[in-house]
């Protein structure tokens, strides 16, 4: 009898094990991809993260950046401006721009402000606070980091992105963002074309993966760590249930014959 009882609790366990698998697929599944089951369909997560990065020289329409005539003090103009400018493209008209450049939505796009020694902090504009949830999806968002030389009237950008096409034009459409802006709002206040303030990019952005590989690497971690789990209650809740009917059969009393 206790030869049948390990049989049946061996094919039990073999039978928690199958289900073992699957639920350990499925979740590993719904975390790299978007599982959908009416209609049944598998469609990509967003869990690579693309960086690109660009820099801008602000000048003016006659170069101060070449013309020897010009000393720091000119360039102390220009690097105040250029700071000014910084704080400008992480603003929220400016990314309506940038959104239209780079081709996606203006709410998608996070930007922080340049820090300088007179704001040695980003400062977060409404709507851009930062909160605990951002951590679950800081790799499906737009983030642009734009920081400000100090010393010369230089603006770097930095763009994040789900993808590293996507970051090399949310980069690049940063900087044409910023331009198209410029020309707008300049054409509105009738300021000519040898007043305004010039963007020279030096170098279109290209844009690279940061973690190649990351939704294998995740797949198969998650389907391990998921799987060990339900093998390891699967075998406990086994063994639970051996001991328990090994004792009722050591308990029963047994049958004398008439």
């Amino acid at each position: 009898m206790q030869l049948g009882m390990h049989l049946r609790e061996l094919m039990r366990l073999r039978v928690s094990l199958l289900i073992s698998f699957v639920v350990a697929l499925l979740v590993a599944l719904s975390v790299t991809y978007k599982l959908t089951l009416v209609p049944p369909r598998l469609s990509d997560r967003s869990l690579e993260m693309g960086t690109a990065s660009t820099r801008v020289v602000v000048d003016t329409s006659k170069s101060i950046v070449l013309d020897i005539r010009y000393g720091s003090g000119d360039f102390a103009a220009l690097t105040s401006r250029a700071v000014l400018l910084g704080n400008m493209m992480a603003s929220a008209p400016v990314r309506e721009y940038i959104a239209r450049r780079a081709g996606i939505p203006a709410g998608d796009i996070r930007a922080s402000t340049p820090l300088t020694p007179d704001f040695p902090r980003a400062r977060a504009a409404a709507g851009e606070e930062k909160h605990t949830s951002d951590l679950l999806r800081s790799t499906d968002e737009y983030r642009l980091n734009i920081q400000a030389d100090p010393t010369v009237p230089i603006i770097d950008v930095y763009a994040q992105a789900p993808s590293a096409k996507a970051a090399e034009e949310l980069a690049n459409g940063a900087v044409d963002g910023l331009g198209d802006y410029l020309d707008d709002v300049g054409g509105q206040q009738g300021v000519g074309a040898t007043e305004k303030a010039r963007l020279v990019q030096l170098g279109r952005a290209n844009g690279t993966v940061i973690n190649p590989g990351v939704r294998a690497q995740v797949l198969l971690l998650t389907f391990g760590f998921v799987f060990a789990i339900c093998c390891a209650a699967a075998v406990f809740i086994a063994r639970v249930r051996l001991g328990w009917r090994v004792a009722d059969e050591f308990e029963r009393p047994e049958q004398v014959p008439a």
